[in-house]
């Protein structure tokens, strides 16, 4: 597909120098601002971000994203993602006390009444899920992407980084599937819930590398993406596949290297969230050097930049009232599988890295940087069977790590949140019904999959029908 000479700005040699001029001038001043206490010390703020897929009543993807968005006036709180069969949901960001999760929990089910009404009037359905089981290889083609200056450049710059050589995905699980792609839309099979957490400057280290460690079990109890073209890969498959989607080295532009464009991070934070930016600044060549009239005091390339790189850990820079904050954008969990299911997550990741944030010793002292990352992705591969390398080394099941010892934690950290104690029991008790039963999205299809077969139409018909019941998930029948 040829973009648009409007959408696609031609840039030279120079724009990318000037850009990487002004993103280390806005590095060194953010390191000024930082050290001043320029930055909003207020935190425990949390909002999130949720993918979803549009569905036509054959169990295709729908292409039809801007129909529904001109639909929907354009509602501030969602937006379109990088295919035109995806939105993305947002919950408006709100200090987590009291009634918080309820307050989140009605809001987010009234969005998402509302989009279905409007995706049903356009004789579509929105899907909560990290992979459409149903998904063809064709539907991820660049006529299917959304057409924004954005999603171009990113497909542009990754195949130029690449030399045209196209985009290989090896992923070894339950079978292999090896596929070349030719453009970015790879990315856009995968879904995922996103939760954003406002922190002071000198609580970032500390949290940032707690939510590290947290990877592990938010990606395991939250997996629902294990089919991907039929093939039965990993548990939470939208963590190798979405790797690969943007497969850039770090390091001169290289298409390989060691530090890549979405991975798991080089290691935790020592002194300061700095260092993330520094690392963007040094290792992450440009690939947006686009023009911007933004001020200086407000970060526009750094921004930008650190918007090209998926870690999946995220560092954030916002504003409000025209103060800067930071935030962590934590990018580890599927999407689905049903609203009150998201809501359970949000409230076990939250509560588990302020407890691990307040604790008298540093987990990050007594679990290796390279231990956390192998947790993270052996709980990606094999979801709520995997095992985890815990403290003084000691290997055990993951889910009884959770029943055991996260579970009780997360209800520690929001208590000291000042959560409302029925609330923080309640979505508590959905994710220890979950684990119990072991009955998350991934366990759910494949349940499904060996009682009826591998009827990818079927499975994502049934997911549907249950996911219509506003049931937690560890409740849906396999029927």
């Amino acid at each position: 597909m040829n973009e648009p000479s409007s959408v696609t700005p031609n840039v030279t040699g120079q724009d990318y120098l000037e850009f990487q001029y002004r993103l280390r001038e806005e590095t060194a001043i953010l390191d000024e601002q930082l050290r001043a206490g320029a930055f909003d010390a207020v935190e425990n703020i949390g909002g999130l971000e949720l993918e979803a897929c549009l569905i036509h009543p054959n169990l295709q993807p729908a292409c039809i994203n801007q129909a529904f968005l001109d639909r929907l006036n354009y509602a501030a709180n969602v937006v379109p993602e990088v295919a035109t069969f995806n939105i993305e949901l947002n919950n408006t960001p709100r200090l987590l006390s009291g009634s918080a999760l309820r307050t989140m929990h009605r809001e987010l089910q009234a969005t998402w009444a509302t989009c279905q009404s409007v995706a049903q009037s356009l004789n579509s359905q929105l899907l909560l899920i990290g992979i459409l089981p149903s998904l063809p290889e064709t539907a991820l083609r660049l006529t299917n992407m959304t057409p924004t200056q954005r999603y171009y450049r990113l497909h542009q710059q990754v195949l130029q980084v690449r030399h045209e050589r196209p985009l290989l995905v090896d992923i070894q699980g339950h079978e292999r599937l090896l596929l070349q792609h030719h453009d970015v839309l790879l990315e856009a099979s995968t879904m995922a819930l996103q939760v954003h957490l406002q922190v002071a400057p000198i609580h970032s280290r500390r949290l940032f590398n707690a939510a590290m460690i947290a990877s592990a079990p938010m990606v395991a109890i939250a997996a629902n993406s294990p089919y991907f073209l039929g093939k039965d890969l990993w548990d939470e498959t939208r963590i190798p596949l979405f790797e690969k989607s943007v497969e850039l080295g770090g390091v001169s532009g290289l298409a390989e290297g060691n530090l890549k464009r979405v991975s798991f991070g080089s290691g935790y934070i020592q002194h300061s969230i700095e260092e993330l930016f520094i690392e963007n600044l040094e290792h992450y060549p440009v690939l947006y050097p686009l023009a911007t009239t933004g001020i200086v005091g407000e970060f526009p390339h750094l921004r930008l930049h650190n918007g090209t790189i998926w870690r999946w850990n995220r560092p954030l820079i916002g504003f409000a009232d025209g103060k800067p904050h930071l935030r962590l954008e934590h990018r580890t969990m599927s999407s689905g599988t049903s609203i009150i299911d998201v809501i359970a997550n949000l409230a076990f990741f939250v509560g588990l890295v302020h407890a691990w944030l307040n604790a008298p010793t540093p987990l990050e002292t007594q679990l290796p940087f390279s231990i956390t990352r192998n947790n993270f992705y052996s709980a990606a591969r094999y979801g709520l069977a995997s095992q985890m390398t815990w403290l003084n080394n000691k290997r055990l099941p993951l889910t009884r790590l959770i029943l055991e010892d996260f579970l009780p934690t997360a209800q520690q950290g929001l208590i000291s949140l000042g959560i409302d104690k029925s609330d923080s029991e309640g979505y508590l008790q959905i994710i220890a019904e979950r684990v119990k039963s072991c009955q998350n999205g991934a366990g759910w299809q494949r349940a499904f999959v060996t009682k009826y077969g591998r009827d990818m139409n079927a499975l994502t018909q049934a997911y549907l029908n249950q996911q219509t019941t506003g049931l937690a998930v560890h409740q849906w029948d396999i029927t």
